[in-house]
């Protein structure tokens, strides 16, 4: 089990670790800084880390045995001469890093390769440890990528990147609003999955097209990489045909709405999710903070309480910010209000580890 974990916060990145049984902050980068989302490539040791600096931009760092250091960030070419897009809004679309709201690593046996989704839709890889990055273009250059629309961020963009464990050429990717798209060539051709997914906020005639479909996360299992699930704008997702068809989770209490999703290693009908209401409000239900969890394909699920707060509690957790470490055991999630949660048994009990960070990103074992 691992004892470290990264959050990236609105300022700075903190290292929280396990020592005498207790989870304690125990360093701090980046300082003041907005750090989207951070990625431990488990082949190496290496960290990497999105940095958002506003005004001046997107950066990329990867850790050194003394500290950081800033890489290469991933760019867009130029927009072809006299050439026009516009966003859903009818605002010019800017082929510009707005965001990396993804990072992913390689399969076993590509060392180097780091995959990297981004806003406005741009999908990256680096073959050499993020010294370089390469634009995917056939995704970018697909004719149905400019029907992808922004969510909460007003631009589309690429945030789960799933690569299949029995083939690194395989891979998902999930779009806010996009749906998921397959590649079985190492992105030099794509497909879209999704087949099943309602949207309910869309025209009737595109309720269940699948480029439609607004995937908040996506999930798979490594030891079973034919489940897939998906927390989606307006449901709970699964399938069992690696992500060709889904089938809806009825009747989930207290609610069906969240951001994120993960999937228990070796159990692919295991997977967490963190209820809030939907659209109207996005606070957890009734104030109560709160995880579910279903052991039987989504049958059941069973709502997690003890250790969280269960009165005015206005937490969000976001769609990278629950993580669940390499055995199965531990589950860690961070909230919009600074809040960090631990579990030790799966999720039945929880330890708040401070309540006092920034607004976080991204929780990630390390």
């Amino acid at each position: 089990m691992s004892d470290t974990l990264l959050i990236a916060t609105r300022k700075g990145l903190f290292m929280v670790s396990r020592k005498a049984g207790q989870w304690q902050i125990t360093g701090a980068d980046f300082l003041g800084d907005n750090v989207s989302i951070t990625l431990t490539d488990r082949r190496d040791g290496r960290h990497y880390a999105a940095l958002d600096h506003g005004h001046f931009g997107v950066k990329f760092h990867r850790s050194t045995a003394t500290g950081w250091e800033e890489v290469a960030t991933p760019t867009y070419p130029p927009k072809p001469n006299g050439y026009e897009e516009h966003d859903m809004w009818g605002r010019p679309l800017n082929w510009s890093t707005a965001r990396i709201w993804a990072l992913e690593a390689g399969g076993p046996d590509e060392p180097g390769v780091i995959w990297s989704g981004t806003l406005p839709g741009g999908l990256f890889r680096s073959t050499d440890h993020g010294q370089s990055w390469e634009m995917i273009r056939a995704l970018w250059d697909h004719p149905k990528r400019k029907q992808w629309m922004g969510g909460g961020a007003d631009l589309p963009g690429i945030h789960s990147i799933c690569v299949d464990p029995r083939n690194s050429r395989r891979m998902w990717v999930a779009v806010s609003t996009g749906g998921i798209w397959f590649t079985e060539d190492a992105g030099a051709s794509w497909a879209q999955r999704g087949e099943g997914m309602r949207a309910e906020h869309v025209p009737p005639e595109l309720t269940h097209d699948p480029i439609a479909q607004d995937v908040h996360c996506l999930a798979q299992c490594p030891a079973a990489p034919y489940r897939m699930w998906v927390q989606h704008h307006n449901g709970i997702f699964v399938s069992s045909d690696e992500g060709k068809t889904f089938s809806e989770i009825n009747g989930v209490e207290p609610s069906a709405f969240g951001f994120p999703v993960v999937v228990h290693p070796r159990e692919p009908d295991t997977a967490w999710f963190v209820p809030e209401v939907k659209d109207e409000k996005r606070i957890p239900p009734d104030g109560k903070l709160i995880v579910t969890r279903t052991r039987d394909g989504g049958k059941s699920f069973d709502v997690l309480t003890k250790g969280l707060p269960q009165s005015h509690a206005y937490d969000v957790v976001y769609r990278h910010a629950l993580a669940l470490d390499e055995a199965g055991d531990r589950l860690a999630f961070g909230s919009t209000t600074g809040g960090l949660w631990v579990s030790e048994d799966q999720g039945d009990s929880w330890a708040c580890v401070t309540h006092t960070l920034p607004p976080i990103y991204s929780v990630r074992f390390a």
